[in-house]
């Protein structure tokens, strides 16, 4: 399941496009494609070549409601949106990531990147607010392209969750 245990990396900005929504974790798995499909519609009509694999940007957590997730292509620079597609930038700093392998695998391996974070001391750029765990930048890029590899067993994901800028250990 995990192809590249955590680690810590630093990483600068990103600057995206990308449709924003809310979904419970069971309809992930509709919603995700379904939104896929319309912003590289988007980025098509409006002559944009994503710069890298798309992601899922999840901005609040929540397991036992709905979360509010984003997803989005990488652009080069800027780019205006229309109001159904938004910009937005990944903040620059320091990641802790994890590559898996599963589509089916994805809570897990989320769960083995916090758990290693929080064994580490790390403080995750993140707080709890009434409707679910905010996070200044967590996200999902795929990494395999469904056309060369059809099986969802086999595609591989990184997980990017940003550290606080100021570390504080949790002891």
């Amino acid at each position: 399941m995990i192809v590249h245990p955590p680690q810590i990396e630093a990483r600068g900005e990103q600057h995206y496009v990308g449709i924003r929504s809310q979904a419970s974790g069971r309809e992930l798995n509709a919603v995700i494609p379904q939104l896929l499909g319309e912003v590289f519609a988007w980025a098509g009509q409006h002559g944009i070549v994503p710069a890298g694999a798309p992601f899922i940007r999840y901005h609040v957590i929540n397991m036992a409601t709905t979360m509010e997730i984003e997803v989005c292509l990488p652009v080069t620079s800027a780019v205006a949106g229309d109001g159904r597609v938004s910009p937005g930038v990944l903040p620059a700093g320091q990641y802790a990531t994890l590559v898996y392998r599963g589509v089916a695998n994805g809570v897990q391996a989320n769960h083995v990147l916090l758990a290693w974070g929080n064994d580490q001391g790390l403080a995750w750029d993140a707080w709890e607010a009434k409707n679910g765990e905010v996070f200044r930048a967590r996200y999902e890029t795929f990494l395999t392209r469904p056309e060369e590899e059809p099986d969802q067993a086999n595609w591989e994901t990184e997980v990017a969750i940003r550290l606080a800028d100021t570390p504080v250990r949790k002891d």
